[in-house]
């Protein structure tokens, strides 16, 4: 029988390590980031950094909405990386991410504005709350049960228009 504590992804232990590497070795950008998107302080949202996501690890991913977040340096720029990159993506978004992407540089430059980029697609991608079904009776009836109040108020005189 499996123990219920073990957890059921499977990710192998080179992986793994190489993911805790990452996270101790970040970069200035990086550092930058995750300053920000720490402790649900963007919307709410829980990242976590330098996630295994099949044989891939992504910079930034926030699970509830499938929200990939990469920072590319310089060396994702060439055209065998950005080939390896389009490859990346596509395995990464078949397991239902989607993925966004910025420049260290940009991140750099421009931090406000990164996040301001990225809360709107956790905006665009956050589930609507939607109502139980008794809940929705429920205030229906209650509507139903104003209207013939308000409508008997405005046909009723007032108490000095007696003729």
């Amino acid at each position: 029988m499996d123990d219920p504590k073990q957890p059921s992804w499977k990710v192998s232990p080179s992986l793994r390590r190489h993911a805790r590497e990452l996270r101790k070795t970040s970069t200035d950008a990086e550092r930058l980031m995750w300053s920000a998107l720490r402790d649900k302080q963007l919307n709410g949202s829980s990242f976590r950094r330098q996630v295994p996501i099949g044989p891939f690890i992504a910079d930034f991913a926030c699970h509830s909405v499938k929200l990939v977040v990469e920072i590319d340096g310089g060396q994702h720029f060439s055209d065998d990386a950005e080939r390896a990159d389009a490859s990346r993506t596509a395995l990464i978004e078949a397991r239902g991410f989607r993925i966004v992407r910025f420049s260290n540089a940009e991140v750099m430059s421009n931090r406000d504005g990164v996040l301001q980029s990225i809360a709107a697609v956790l905006a665009a991608s956050a589930p609507t709350p939607t109502l139980p079904r008794k809940r929705e009776r429920e205030r229906a009836k209650r509507a139903a049960k104003q209207r013939p109040e308000q409508i008997d108020s405005k046909q009723r005189p007032a108490a000095g228009d007696a003729d």
